[in-house]
């Protein structure tokens, strides 16, 4: 008896693809503590600041690619020191497939 051939889950027939789950929060940090919540919140993977104000408030989007990791993601910034709230702006998850399809707007090339 050969041995079975190996290949990833995305490879085997039958499996699910792989997905991609996108979020966006608000985060609420100290303003004093802002530049280190900031640097934090980059060391993640997946992780991007697109906006910050004086008072504390930055516009976070994460990508991970399960529930799991965008959870611990979420939880990972939640627990840091500094940070005094957060909250769940837009969350979206589907198959790498379906986010690398096209997408016919009517216009046409």
């Amino acid at each position: 008896m050969e041995p079975a051939a190996s290949c990833s889950r995305a490879e085997r027939p039958g499996s699910p693809s792989p997905e991609l789950h996108i979020a966006s929060l608000v985060v609420h940090a100290a303003p004093r503590r802002l530049d280190e919540v900031r640097r934090a919140i980059l060391a993640l993977p997946g992780a991007d600041i697109h906006g910050a104000s004086d008072t504390g408030k930055l516009v976070v989007t994460l990508e991970a690619p399960s529930t799991d990791d965008m959870m611990a993601q979420i939880s990972t910034i939640q627990r840091l020191d500094g940070v005094l709230a957060s909250a769940l702006v837009y969350q979206h998850a589907d198959t790498l497939d379906a986010m690398n399809e096209e997408i016919d707007d009517g216009n046409g090339p």
